[in-house]
């Protein structure tokens, strides 16, 4: 492969590297390494001995797995247990030192690896705010915060620069994983390889300056950012992260000093700004995983983060009640909200919608039907249990079958969620000795 690669972009990491080069060049040869990461909600527990686990060291709930194993396909990552997600990718949200309670903001989220995770960090308790530019990508990442079962997520589908009017000194942690030049996923991207220039990085750095100017209006003061990309080039990383400092004398680099990775280097670019040196690169010669670069800015000072409009909830719908009870449907904490004949209930302090590109507010519990609930499928991958559940081991043929959108035999009555080894994948409804299908049309398998 490395035949292929940009021959401007050698010649600078031959320059850069020196005597490392020939190790960096000899990783693009072995087999990447691919990861999962376990959702404490659903999965934390669970036993994958087929996927031949094996823990990547900076993420708690992060595993290496056999490729040959191909875990995507099984039904339990339908249901939310894990996400796929490239281990080196995994270090950003875990240097956000996110705690239950806070307020916390993905600038740049799609297609939701990293959101995923600040919301186990959240375990249901504050707000995440989930944002990006790209509708189509916007879309996917929905999608995962569903599959994931998150309940106090907000996922916006902005341009940055609108947020700050609406969420300036709001959050207590940020994190801007930016879009870049995408050298280090290389050897997992194609497309990153066709697209690369000298003109596209330096694209990407200006880009990213603006990024984090608005990030760093949205963080309260005594917060937390982090910065990262999945680039080598210093122009995106070090100088970046250089150029806000030195614009931004209230913002200093809290050093990382991790012993999987390895420091920035400050060396790499004219005039650099204190405490780069602080900052992280991920080295797939070093590490296994792809390349990426980190770095952690604290905000000076010491104070809440501002308070702003909230949206009004309404009262519970008595459809909703009424479906509650006899499904024995849990409900999160906080406020009902309504979006046309569909009802979320989002957390308390849910900013005020007006004006802003919302996807998804908070957890989807269904559509008002002339008297009626019908269930949301994001309410049954939230809910552990209910009154009536069908547990079904992840190779028996009647959860192909369900997966497959048929009716199904069972012993149950009324709304039943079914459930992979005691993960619930989402709704079915008994009744004569048959259940018959809720399973959402755009996720069934054919047989």
């Amino acid at each position: 492969m490395w035949a292929l690669l940009p021959e401007g972009f050698v010649l600078r990491m031959k320059k850069l590297l020196g005597a490392e080069f020939d190790a960096f060049a000899a990783s693009y040869d072995r087999p990447r390494n691919v990861g999962l990461r376990r959702n404490p909600q659903k999965g934390a527990q669970l036993a994958l001995p087929e996927f031949g686990l094996t823990p990547v060291p900076w993420c708690a709930d992060g595993f290496y797995y056999d490729a040959a194993a191909r875990p995507g396909l099984s039904p339990l990552h339908e249901a939310g247990c894990y996400y796929l997600q490239e281990p080196s990718a995994m270090a950003p949200a875990e240097l956000l030192d996110v705690e239950p309670g806070m307020r916390v903001l993905d600038l740049c989220a799609a297609p939701g690896g990293k959101s995923t995770q600040l919301a186990a960090k959240l375990a249901g308790c504050g707000l995440l705010v989930c944002n990006e530019i790209h509708p189509k990508r916007a879309q996917i990442l929905a999608q995962n915060i569903e599959r994931m079962g998150i309940a106090n997520a907000l996922v916006l589908n902005e341009h940055p620069k609108n947020l700050s009017p609406r969420f300036d000194g709001y959050f207590d942690r940020v994190l801007v994983d930016a879009p870049c030049s995408g050298e280090g996923m290389f050897r997992k991207e194609e497309a990153a390889v066709a697209d690369w220039s000298e003109e596209t990085v330096a694209m990407c750095a200006a880009r990213q300056i603006e990024i984090l100017r608005t990030a760093a209006s949205l963080l309260r003061p005594g917060g937390r950012l982090v910065y990262s990309t999945c680039t080598f080039a210093p122009q995106e990383n070090e100088g970046t992260i250089s150029a806000f400092l030195q614009e931004h004398p209230d913002f200093s680099v809290i050093p990382i000093g991790s012993p999987y990775f390895s420091p920035g280097r400050p060396d790499w670019i004219a005039d650099p700004a204190a405490g780069l040196e602080g900052t992280a690169r991920l080295w797939p010669h070093h590490l296994r995983g792809e390349g990426h670069f980190a770095a952690v800015l604290q905000k000076s000072g010491d104070a809440p983060g501002r308070q702003i409009p909230t949206e009004p909830g309404i009262k519970a719908p008595k459809e909703v009640a009424e479906f509650a009870s006899t499904a024995g449907a849990a409900l999160p904490e906080g406020k009902f909200i309504p979006f046309g004949a569909r009802v979320f209930l989002a957390p308390e302090e849910l900013p005020m919608l007006r004006g802003l590109r919302v996807l998804r507010c908070g957890l989807e519990l269904g559509e008002l039907r002339k008297g009626r609930l019908d269930p949301a499928h994001a309410w049954a991958l939230w809910l552990q249990t209910g009154a009536s559940t069908l547990d079904l081991d992840r190779n028996d043929p009647l959860l192909r079958r369900y997966m497959a959108g048929e009716s199904i035999p069972a012993d149950c009555a009324g709304w039943t969620l079914v459930q992979v080894e005691g993960c619930t994948l989402g709704w079915g409804k008994g009744s004569g000795g048959q259940l018959k299908n809720h399973y959402p049309k755009a996720l069934r398998r054919p047989l």
